[in-house]
């Protein structure tokens, strides 16, 4: 049985759990920076200029490889997420699209958002050559997830938490748009060096995350750290 470690108990076992990885976040939002030339990289940080180093082409590939799979473990992911029926979801950072799609099998209307346009075109011709029906396109600028109040039901960002910069304004307009009993849900790398995701500097910690998360509002956390072998979860209301 996987292991829930509630907010009380998470400082108590944090040491033991931050060496661990990263993986193809710090690609996402870099690659993003890199079709919007090495100038405008540089401003948004280290973790853009890093991913820029990568085609767009090689990072879907990557995105959507057996190997992310392996490690990723998207049907243990969506199953702890549980009944997405009917839910309301956007997918921030979507990428290549690789869990807005698993989330629209799931029954779940999806919203996928990206600050890139080469991620979103090739989202959008999955949606045209698939004919899903329940996943839309969005782009969303750096320093906001563009939602309307209450939007949504569920917020969702994998390997793209160490990407934003002035996250405590970020998610306080995150939470702005989830409905009030709505949640952000966070799968980032533990700050270690790992086989796969970036390097450790460009990796956040548990405890950041948190004490970032209550300063834009949130006060329920509910962190898993052993469901995935380089990941954390933070479910947060």
């Amino acid at each position: 049985m996987n292991k829930i470690v509630v907010i009380a108990a998470l400082f108590l076992c944090l040491g033991c759990h931050n060496n661990h990885h990263e993986t193809a976040t710090d690609q996402l939002k870099e690659h993003s920076d890199k079709h919007h030339g090495d100038k405008h990289a540089k401003k948004h940080g280290p973790a853009n200029e890093f991913m820029h180093q990568t085609p767009v082409k090689d990072l879907i590939e990557r995105f959507e490889s057996p190997e992310r799979d392996d490690y990723q473990k998207p049907e243990k992911v969506l199953n702890y997420l549980g009944d997405l029926q009917g839910y309301k979801i956007m997918d921030i950072g979507a990428g290549s699209g690789y869990f807005s799609v698993k989330l629209a099998e799931k029954g779940a209307t999806v919203i996928a958002a990206d600050v890139d346009d080469e991620f979103l075109n090739f989202i959008q011709d999955r949606i045209d050559t698939d004919n899903l029906k329940h996943i839309e396109t969005r782009k969303i600028p750096y320093n906001s997830p563009n939602l309307k109040e209450s939007e949504v039901d569920m917020v969702l960002i994998v390997n793209t938490y160490h990407h934003i910069e002035n996250r405590s304004d970020y998610f306080s307009k995150v939470k702005m748009g989830t409905k009030e009993d709505g949640e952000l849900v966070i799968i980032d790398f533990f700050k270690t060096e790992a086989p796969v995701g970036p390097p450790a500097n460009h990796k956040i910690s548990i405890d950041v995350v948190i004490a970032e998360l209550k300063e834009a509002g949130y006060t329920n956390f509910v962190v898993n750290v052993d469901l995935l072998p380089y990941q954390y979860i933070i479910k947060a209301k």
